[in-house]
């Protein structure tokens, strides 16, 4: 053991996440170029998770993590000298120092964490479409009714506000006689009509799946108020990085519910953060567990758009690094992006499963003192095969190390220590509460129960003249006399067109708003909208 090794450990700009013949080091520069961690269950894929999310945290780098066993937890607990972490620090030249690290619990459904929403709104049809399983069709009306949302000013935040825009955009069967009043609908309806067919059949189809996602527990997903993400890109007092895990033992009994949510969180940072350029560290690092089960059953469009993202968010200065048993579990467009490896064992005891080792080998520089196949098969637990991207930005040679044993505690905690955590949460009370504000479906009701304002300029009240006519007409269309904790894109845009639409009269421009107001100026918010690249709405 020589002078350097008995003083290895993390540096300002360098992780060490494990030694072999070599030392295997993270460069914080090269980490926004993303990675993979992969082996067989119960290999030690988990423990390296922890390892790494330590480094970047120490690094002062926010860190989000999904934790589908509840190993993960214990990063937030002092660690202990056991004597298995000691032997194994002793063999790699460390001095174990115990530590902790800032964590925040998160939980879609709010049992073992802070509640994470999003609105409906905010997801869009391309991802909502892909947690309803949708085929072609359906999701084609799906975007219809988001189009038809969003040129409306219709807010859609929870299920029952996309319950009642669906049922609204069905065309109206009933026959037409003189003693039938006007359908208070007509103009959502025929809009719809517009874009294509919409049929019943289909929206009822479309109503079905979303009874199975609110029976798996979805409905706790959408609402407000929604997350704010710059709350996962936190550093404590100390300077080091939050530490955010998601709760997701439970979550994971619905596969398609867990991919698309941390698809959508992927997709937000991606929209909202700006260009950074190359870095001296990320601004936040993303470890998406289970990674398979983002690509299992993607359509083209969808793959398409991950590649994108994971493409282009390394600008944005995040870090994506996917969890997975086997390389082979992600596609190979996806696989060339991803630039630092750690591969624990595999077994291969099927014809299959050699043709998934060989595989696995064949993603990693070669090194000519390694077998790397066959070494694959033979490591133990705590032993990796390990690249990392070097200075100029090109891959390491592979080499085989053991991976350092964590500072902080192996394992999950307690109900009583997780409490204790929440209780000192740095967004305690932000999302513990669910707030449910006028929107979509309060808005479609007063229209069928005849007092929203009507399109021909007559109100529900006739408070404040004409002009507090004319505000109602386009506040009740667009939402923006809604009070609420906060606004739509659409609404924030239509509250601006209200009061130039007001000044306009004012300077004795009114004389014929009211009929054009629902249809020209619907027109131009829909066109103002924007949609990013997974299609959740952009907050411009």
């Amino acid at each position: 053991m020589t002078a350097q090794d008995s003083k290895l450990g993390d540096t300002d700009d360098r992780i060490f996440v494990g030694k072999g013949d070599e030392q295997a080091w993270l460069t914080l520069a090269l980490a926004n170029r993303h990675g993979l961690v992969t082996g067989a269950t119960g290999t030690g894929k988990t423990v390296t998770l922890q390892v790494m999310a330590e480094g970047f945290a120490r690094a002062g780098v926010p860190v989000f993590a999904a934790d589908i066993k509840g190993d993960l937890s214990g990063i937030s607990e002092v660690g202990e000298a056991k004597d298995f972490i000691l032997k194994r620090a002793s063999e790699m030249g460390l001095n174990f120092q115990p530590d902790q690290f800032s964590t925040v619990f998160w939980d879609v459904f709010g049992e073992q964490g802070h509640p994470v929403r999003a609105t409906v709104t905010e997801m869009g049809p391309l991802l909502l479409a892909r947690m309803l399983d949708l085929n072609d069709v359906q999701e084609g009306v799906l975007n219809v009714a988001f189009r038809v949302a969003d040129d409306n000013g219709l807010t859609l935040i929870d299920m029952k506000d996309l319950r009642a825009l669906l049922d609204a955009i069905v065309p109206d069967s009933a026959k037409k006689g003189a003693d039938v009043g006007e359908d208070p609908l007509a103009a959502i309806r025929k809009a719809a009509q517009g874009f294509g067919n919409v049929t019943k059949a289909t929206v009822g189809t479309i109503q079905r799946q979303l009874l199975v996602l609110e029976n798996q527990g979805g409905t706790k997903f959408f609402g407000e108020p929604a997350l704010t993400l710059k709350d996962f890109m936190k550093t404590d007092r100390d300077g080091r990085g939050m530490v955010n895990i998601l709760v997701a033992d439970k979550l994971l009994q619905n596969p398609r519910l867990y991919a698309t949510f941390l698809l959508w969180m992927l997709s937000e940072l991606f929209e909202e953060l700006p260009e950074a350029g190359d870095l001296p560290k990320p601004k936040l690092v993303f470890f998406f567990d289970e990674a398979h089960l983002l690509f299992n059953d993607a359509p083209k469009a969808l793959m398409d758009k991950i590649e994108q993202v994971v493409r282009l968010i390394r600008s944005k200065g995040v870090g994506v690094y996917f969890v997975t048993q086997n390389p082979v579990d992600v596609p190979d467009r996806v696989l060339g992006q991803l630039g630092n490896r750690v591969q624990h064992a595999l077994r291969a005891f099927t014809p299959r499963d050699q043709k998934a080792v060989a595989a696995a080998a064949q993603t990693f520089r070669p090194n000519p003192k390694l077998d790397t196949a066959k070494v694959i098969m033979e490591l133990g637990k705590g032993e990796a095969l390990v690249s990392f991207l070097e200075g100029n930005g090109t891959p390491a040679m592979v080499e085989q190390v053991l991976i350092r044993p964590p500072s902080a505690r192996i394992g999950p905690i307690t109900p009583d220590e997780r409490k204790a955590i929440m209780a000192a949460s740095p967004v305690k009370g932000k999302y513990d509460t669910a707030v449910d504000e006028e929107s979509a479906y309060e808005m479609i009701q007063k229209r069928i129960a005849g007092t929203a304002a009507t399109a021909d300029g007559s109100a529900g009240g006739n408070g404040g003249g004409l002009l507090g006519q004319i505000g109602s007409i386009v506040g009740t269309i667009f939402g923006t006399n809604v009070k609420r904790g906060r606004l739509s894109t659409g609404q924030v845009i239509a509250r601006d067109v209200t009061r130039s639409v007001t000044n306009q009269v004012i300077g004795g421009m009114a004389a014929n708003i009211g009929k054009s107001v629902g249809g020209q100026l619907g027109g131009s918010i829909g066109r103002t909208l924007v949609r990013g690249a997974l299609g959740g709405l952009l907050r411009r």
